[in-house]
This record gives structure tokens, sequence and C-alpha cells, in this order.
């Protein structure tokens, strides 16, 4: 039987790595933390905040509602409570499509340099 690597992915995120991953200070993932029941990250023996995948992808629901659509607290709290799980959905929808859009963009540059060194 070959030899075949394994997929090695992080089970744990510090909160710096969730920071610098959306572009935010901590100090508003830690705020969040407090108005939002959904966001409970694991606590190491230090006190250490944990996030999960699952905790990183409600972070960026959560992201997307008041930072991106100009949700405030109290009604991405309650779109929250009423949609989670079809908002999480058409997220992931809008991530894939700006990935293929920006594969697509740069793609027509590539076409573009190479027709104008021709």
């Amino acid at each position: 039987m070959p030899y075949k690597e394994r997929d090695i992915t992080k089970q744990y995120f510090t909160i710096g790595e969730v920071a610098e991953q959306f572009g935010v200070a901590t100090s508003l993932i830690r705020f969040w933390e407090t108005e939002f029941d959904e966001l409970a990250p694991r606590k190491s023996k230090k006190g250490n905040r944990l996030f999960t995948q699952a905790d990183v992808d409600t972070f960026r629901t959560i992201y997307h509602l008041v930072k991106e659509r100009g949700y405030t607290i109290a009604g991405a709290r309650e779109m929250l409570k009423q949609k989670g799980g079809q908002l999480k959905e058409k997220i992931d929808v809008i991530q894939s499509l700006e990935k293929v859009r920006g594969f697509l963009v740069s793609l027509k540059k590539e076409i573009d340099a190479a027709q104008k060194a021709e």
C-alpha cells in the first residue's frame, strides 16, 4: 500500500490568528464574544481563547452582518437567532463566488498582458 500524505488541519486557532484572518483587532473579538452567545470559544488553562473552525465560521457570519452588511449588534443578534443556518450557507456561497471572480479577474489580466506582449 503506497504512503499517502494526510492533510493536517488545525483544530484550534488563537485569537490573534482569527483577528489577522479578518483584519480586525483582538479587542473586537473579545467584545463580540460578550455580545453574541453563539460565539463562545474554549479557553485553555491559562485563559487563552481557542477557536475551533465552527467558532471561526460563527465569527465570519457575525463579521459579515455587522461589518459588510451594516447591521447593528442588536440587529445582527436577531438575524442570527432567526436565520442562523441560512446565513452561513449564503456566506459560503458568497465566498465561493468571490474566489471564482478573483480567479477570473486574474485570468483576464494574464490574457490582456499576453495580448499586449504579442
